[in-house]
């Protein structure tokens, strides 16, 4: 057996034409050439190769054994018996013999070896800021991007840390534990790491089951939930990050003022009411200076972002590592931190000028007590002494009033009126940090929550008239607002955010799926260990009135934290002021790119303009409108009412990550196989549900704002129809729902109550595939008041497998269609060779299960008298027959064309109803359904019924009033007597013509095939079967069936086409033929013809249409609809023509009139 060499030659992914490093195309050329026979590879510069494919037939090669690699002159030959090479072609174009069945199909469907190879070259684009970096370095020559190299602690782990901890670790949380104790300090703690932990694990799942490019949790959500969702929360979670670069900043500040520089405030006020406003002022004229120039700076470069990046972190670490060691030394050397108290009331450290935390303090003076200022007394110390004792030797100790006397006294005189607080309780001093060993968190473990305008006391201290009130110009510490449970949560939660961090870099990791939830989890475990420590360690080291005490007023202003912190509190004072800045940046990166994200996804068409950037990708504008949303969160200044609005932000998108986990697993999705199997739906409807309690917990009345934000943006993009198909997850919601539905449905046929119109509209499409009667579409729309289900059809002539491409222009023509009449529903287009058999089969086909159409609407045959055609009013009658047949109704709008557009709504008028026999109720319900809609909202309603002579014609207009009541219908009622009278001459007359038309039109048609054969004698084969095969029908007409008697049978089993083809004509046989049947062309049959007499049943039935008619048009001349039963059509096929007759005298003179005809079963009741 001759064996084959392979020989493999990989290319780099560069090198190949089709493929880039950032597109994930597979069905582009492959990576790596397969040769056959081939010893050596061949080179791909080669000009042969190229020329040629590589690959030439040597021409006395008959074996693999003799094929052979010439080189020479840089070119390479290769002669082969397995491989044709008559067409030049590339040699990317031949394949293995082993796969000859597939090769027609390979550029569709490409082999394994050249799928992998694709999948192999493919990397995602690297986040956060490398190729904005790159970009950035001008002149540089565009490198190829390296693979991803960033491992779990370096691309995950760090970077969450980084944006978990943050401002309110420094500045929040000793008040917070303050405030609400140990207990509930940790009670805040754990459940918001809790959540964050929740939504951790969904996030792990979402993120592993996939390649999550850039936007991180805003391409996770939108991919999972869809565009509506995820618009919806990827605007909440850019407004979060955003609003976080807000309270960033506002936290900076607040250390630059309050601890670094209290010097460099603008605004000061005189007066104690007037400081917070005067501090919020400072707020925001240093926050706006300060969110401008980090704008600019992240417009300039980002890389200069990311360097800076290590640097924040660090300071971060080293503020953290500092506090845990001053705990530890606190046990053995507590740091000296006095605080002074009154009774049990804190003083505030700023107040004390010359450091003297009491009333009166003892001076020593040497000169005689005569000398002495007025203002002091002379005392002596009280001590014991011998009785050698001399007064006079004694040292003279005076007491002077401090500083806090004169804060509250009226002078400083020790006889001045005092306040009566100060002067029944007594000044102390005690430490503010005690250490670990001090037992101070038992006094700390219970919460004490403060009123605004509360002085924070100490409760273990004794103090006289406790309940009088403090003056806001005493120096006390004061509670800046109320605190409570709830508001602390809402402070607090930001401190938690930032686990996507992780997930936002997912490009730039080595192996995304295993870093991504190792990564975050260790992150939060870390993060959620150092908040838990640290609210026991600061409940055990520092006194509840300095936890209280939110900016540090009783320790002379220090940073609380600062105070405990080794070896002094400028580390957390300095770490801390660069850490948040660095988080401000980080934010005001991060929310830009997302903004950016969301344009691009083009899912929201006023964002548009915000997708476009710099040369290099940067997001200007978004960068812009970041800043814009920043200030406003600025110019509100205050760090505790900035943090509850974007913990509502962070607290929706949290909750929507885990609705979308929640949802994939319990509606296993084919394509939900996460890498991290660590979930649970459960965990996931837990986070969900811990989520939206924070919300309400938190601040009911943000988060009902937030959720109200997110409504209108769903309901923006559903109202604009993002046209996005994500494979998301509320896609799958839907089907499930759906197929639930259907299978109830199923159950047994909908009760009369619930009947309402499920219509399948029959379109018919011209030779430019435009729709022949677009009103038809609009008549169906204005019947949707029912509800029900809309199918627009159409049938297109010809072969499937030739004309597929027709029908998909045909059903895109109905779906353009649709929009523009804003018709909700479906549209099914039917290839078949007879556009009978074709709307026969939709009839049948159309729907599924219990959501099958029950009302067929379909176009009159427009001048079907004089259409050359006759098959339009065959096709016509046939589709009566079909609908009678599968217990459909018929709605047959006639003068369609006539029919108002849903914008010429008519102002006056009545709908006439004709109730000539019942048939289900149609009759009634419709014009109630077109009454909803605003065309025909101010038409009134008439009910006409036909009585006979042998009817009473008052009872039954109160039968029938009465019946109108019960079923709540409001019309006019009048009933129509019809005397019997002779059947008129013009009613004879009408017949005669009718019957001599019908007769002529068929000698006609047999004469017209007759000299169609003829001239398919002269005619090739093959346009001869093109010719007969196009929407033909004779074989069914009458006259065909006479034709394909007289045709001879001598293709045995073959088709009618090929015996039409076969069949040879001579003289005789023609003139016999034509004796035989003779028409209209001798003048015999001509006299024949008008010797007919006409066929009593058909008078009868042209009488009917006569008289009701006349009744008809004289009652309903000036109607602006008439609805008519619909005669069904004879049971022989012979009369059809006679039919259409009918039909049209029924409706002569008449505007517009809806033809209906009943499915046979109730559609309407009197019941409730």
């Amino acid at each position: 057996m001759a064996s084959v060499r392979f020989t493999v030659t990989p290319t780099k992914a560069e090198d190949l034409p089709g493929l880039s490093d950032t597109s994930p195309d597979i069905s582009s050329r492959s990576g790596a050439r397969v040769r056959f026979g081939s010893r050596e590879s061949v080179n791909r510069s080669d000009p042969l190769s190229e020329a040629s494919g590589g690959v030439t037939t040597g021409g006395g090669a008959d074996t693999p054994e003799h094929s052979s690699v010439d080189q020479g002159d840089g070119n390479s030959k290769i002669s082969s018996v397995y491989i044709n090479n008559t067409h030049g072609v590339d040699d990317d174009d031949f394949y293995d013999r082993n796969l000859a069945l597939f090769e027609e199909e390979m550029d569709t469907r490409p082999k394994v070896s050249s799928l992998l190879s694709r999948l192999a070259n493919y990397t995602n684009l690297t986040q956060g800021a490398k190729e904005h970096e790159e970009a950035e370095s001008i002149g540089e020559k565009k490198k190829a991007s390296k693979s991803p190299q960033m491992g779990t602690f370096m691309g995950v782990y760090l970077p969450c840390l980084q944006n978990i901890f943050g401002v309110i670790l420094f500045l929040r949380l000793t008040w917070v534990v303050g405030s609400a104790g140990i207990l509930q300090g940790l009670c805040i703690v754990f459940i918001c790491c809790c959540c964050t932990m929740l939504t951790a694990i969904s996030m792990s799942a979402i993120a592993t089951n996939g390649v999550v490019p850039a936007g991180g949790a805003y391409f996770m959500i939108s991919r999972s939930l869809g565009p509506e969702f995820g618009g919806a929360v990827g605007l909440c979670f850019y407004l979060g990050t955003t609003f976080a670069g807000a309270m960033y900043i506002l936290g900076a500040i607040e250390i630059l003022l309050m601890y670094i520089a209290p010097k460099a405030a603008i605004f000061e006020s005189k007066q104690p009411e007037g400081e917070g406003a005067a501090m919020l002022n400072n707020m925001r004229v240093y926050g706006s200076i300060c969110l401008l120039l980090m704008s600019l700076l992240v417009f300039v470069g980002v890389k200069y972002v990311n360097k800076l990046a290590s640097i924040f972190l660090a300071c971060v670490i080293v503020s953290i590592i500092s506090i845990y060691i001053g705990a530890l030394v606190s046990a053995f050397k507590p740091p000296n931190f006095p605080v002074c108290m009154l009774g049990n009331r804190t003083i505030s450290g700023h107040e004390i000028d010359d450091n003297e935390c009491a009333k009166t303090v003892l001076l020593q003076i040497k000169e005689p007590a005569e000398s002495a200022d007025a203002n002091l007394t002379i005392v002596y110390e009280n001590i014991t002494v011998g009785p050698t004792f001399d007064p006079s030797l004694a040292p003279a100790l005076v007491e002077k009033t401090t500083y806090l006397w004169k804060q509250f006294c009226e002078g400083p005189e020790l006889n001045a009126s005092c306040d009566k607080y100060f002067t029944s309780n007594n000044f102390s001093q005690i430490q503010g940090i005690p250490g670990l060993a001090s037992g101070i968190i038992s006094e700390n473990l219970w919460s004490a929550y403060l009123s605004k305008g509360d002085v924070v006391e100490k409760g273990s201290l004794n103090s006289s008239l406790a309940a009088h009130p403090a003056s806001t110009h005493q120096p006390y510490v004061f509670a800046d607002i109320t605190t409570s449970f709830t508001l602390l949560v809402g402070i607090f939660f930001p401190s938690v955010t930032g686990i996507m961090a992780g997930s936002n870099r997912s490009g730039d990791l080595k192996d995304a799926q295993r870093s991504i939830p190792i990564g975050t989890i260790l992150a939060i475990l870390t993060t959620s260990i150092v908040y838990l420590s640290s609210v026991v360690l600061f409940g055990a080291c520092i006194d509840g009135v300095v936890l209280r005490d939110k900016f540090g007023d009783s320790v002379k202003g220090n940073l609380v934290v600062g105070t405990l912190a080794w070896p002094s509190p400028w580390v957390i004072v300095i770490g801390s002021f660069f850490s948040t800045c660095g988080a401000g940046l980080q934010s005001l990166t991060g929310a830009p790119r997302l903004l950016q994200a969301i344009a691009k996804d083009n899912i929201i068409p006023f964002l548009r303009v915000f997708g476009h950037g710099k040369d290099n990708g940067e997001p200007t504008w978004a960068l812009l409108l970041t800043a814009l949303i920043a200030e406003l969160g600025i110019l509100i200044a205050s760090l505790d009412l900035v943090a509850p609005i974007l913990t509502m932000f962070f607290l929706m998108c949290y909750l929507f990550v885990n609705l979308a986990c929640a949802l994939q697993t319990l509606l296993r999705t084919p394509n939900w196989r996460p890498r991290f199997s660590y979930y649970h739906w459960t965990l996931s409807f837990l986070g969900m549900t811990i989520c939206l309690a924070l919300m309400f917990i938190s601040s009911w009345y943000y988060a009902i704002v937030a959720m109200v934000i997110a409504g209108m943006i769903y309901k923006y993009i559903e109202y604009h129809g993002a046209e996005k198909e994500w494979g998301d997850g509320i896609r799958g919601l839907s089907l499930s729902a759906a197929r639930y539905a259907l299978l109830r449905l199923e159950e047994g046929p909908p009760h009369t109550k619930n009947w309402r119109p499920q219509v399948l509209v029959l379109l018919k499409l011209d030779e430019d595939a435009h729709v022949k009667s677009p009103r038809l579409l609009t008549f169906a729309s204005q019947l949707k008041a029912g509800k029900g289900l809309t199918i627009v059809g159409t049938v297109v002539s010809g072969n499937f497998l030739q004309s597929y491409g027709e029908a998909l222009a045909a059903e895109q023509t109905l779906k353009h269609l649709m929009d523009k009449e804003r018709v909700k529903g479906f549209c099914q287009c039917i290839v078949a060779q007879k556009p009978r058999e074709g709307i026969s089969h939709m009839i049948q086909s159309s729907g599924l299960g219990g959501m099958k159409p029950n009302t067929v609407v379909m176009g009159w045959p427009h001048a079907w008298r004089q259409s050359e055609d006759p098959q339009a009013w065959k096709t016509f009658i046939n589709t009566v027959r079909v609908t009678t047949a599968a217990h459909l109704a018929l709605l047959v709008p006639k003068n369609i064309s006539l029919f108002p557009s849903n914008s010429e709504p008519c102002t006056e008028g009545y709908i006439d109803v004709w109730w000539i026999v019942h048939d289900g109720g149609m009759l009634m319900l419709l014009p109630f359904l077109l009454r909803q809609h605003k065309v025909w909202r101010k038409c009134g309603m008439r009910i006409f019924t036909v009585a006979q002579m042998e009817d009473n014609s008052i009872q039954m207009k109160k039968d029938l009033a009465t019946f109108l009541y019960h079923l709540r219908i409001e019309a006019e009622v009048e009933v129509v007597e019809m005397h019997d009278s002779d059947i008129s001459a013009y009613t004879y007359e009408r017949t005669l013509m009718m019957e001599q038309r019908s007769q002529m039109l068929r000698q006609m048609r047999l004469s017209k095939s007759d000299r169609e054969r003829e001239a398919q004698l002269v005619k090739d084969r093959n346009s001869m079967l093109r010719l007969t095969s196009i929407g033909s029908d004779d074989d069914d007409d009458t006259d065909g069936g006479e034709r394909d008697r007289a045709v001879s049978s001598g293709g045995g089993g073959s088709s009618e086409h090929h015996r039409r083809v076969q069949m040879t004509w001579t003289k005789e046989k023609t003139s016999q033929y034509r004796a035989t049947h003779s028409g209209c062309s001798t003048p015999e049959g001509f006299r024949d013809m008008l010797s007919i007499r006409p066929d009593h049943s058909n008078v009868r039935r042209m009488h009917t249409a006569v008289k009701l008619n006349e009744v008809i048009v004289n009652k309903s001349h000036d109607a602006r609809l008439v609805l008519l039963n619909m005669p069904g059509p004879p049971r022989n096929t012979e009369g059809d023509e006679n039919y259409m007759e009918f039909l049209e005298v029924l409706t002569e003179g008449l505007e517009r009139v809806l033809l209906v005809r009943g499915g046979g079963s109730e559609v309407i009741t009197i019941y409730s």
